[in-house]
């Protein structure tokens, strides 16, 4: 596959994208649990304020997005992602939400609307599944789709798997520089599509590419 970087930033412009970027984020991934806020209801919450008939559910949604957002946008330079990170941003986005958070999950689940039926995941086949990633003669952009789609994949943890992929690859992106993730809510439809595919066939080239060529965001100067 020929994934390049498509961006190249600073450790200071990488963060900035971030932080600008933090509420269309978490709006699109707040779509995942058919949150249905608007973007200014969004916003408004991300900034704190209380929003009128939103349920609360949506609202910790929102919040846990932004936590785990905010969460990495100061972590040091020196950072690698690893397990550790990836159970701490989970942490975040499963808070009060699931049976346990920031822990791999220990029993089973199934995905609806799929036969697939993801395994019961082994702390060392997960340490050495990232660090085959992390080692791959690939881009790093290359490793933060790799990534996010195994993890989505896998269910790792008991709930919120794919807001944790995302905001993870979105860790590696900010990190080395190579600029964001977004999957707008116009492109849900036909990414869902994609990943119901993806999760059946375990053939991950096709959702990547797509990614790739659709989702990547940075600073065009």
């Amino acid at each position: 596959m020929n994934i390049k970087n498509k961006y190249s930033l600073s450790d200071r412009e990488s963060r900035f994208l971030l932080k600008k970027s933090i509420v269309a984020l978490v709006h699109s991934a707040s779509r995942l649990e058919n949150v249905n806020t608007t973007f200014p209801q969004t916003k408004t919450i991300v900034e704190g304020m209380s929003v009128s008939g939103v349920p609360m559910d949506d609202i910790q949604v929102i919040l846990n997005l932004k936590n785990a957002y905010q969460y990495v946008w100061k972590l040091p330079q020196t950072s690698e992602f690893n397990l550790e990170l990836a159970c701490k941003i989970n942490s975040f986005i499963s808070y009060n939400e699931s049976l346990e958070w920031g822990v791999l999950r220990t029993g089973n689940v199934g995905i609806h609307g799929v036969d697939y039926t993801p395994a019961v995941p082994v702390e060392s086949e997960i340490r050495a599944a990232i660090e085959e990633i992390r080692n791959c003669n690939m881009s790093e952009t290359y490793k933060a789709l790799k990534y996010m789609y195994f993890a989505m994949r896998a269910q790792l943890f008991w709930d919120g798997n794919k807001r944790t992929a995302i905001v993870s690859a979105n860790t590696i992106m900010m990190l080395n520089g190579t600029g964001i993730i977004n999957i707008n809510e116009k492109q849900l439809e036909h990414w869902n599509s994609l990943l119901s595919e993806f999760y059946e066939s375990n053939l991950d080239d096709k959702i990547i590419q797509w990614t790739y060529e659709n989702c990547i965001h940075g600073i065009d100067y």
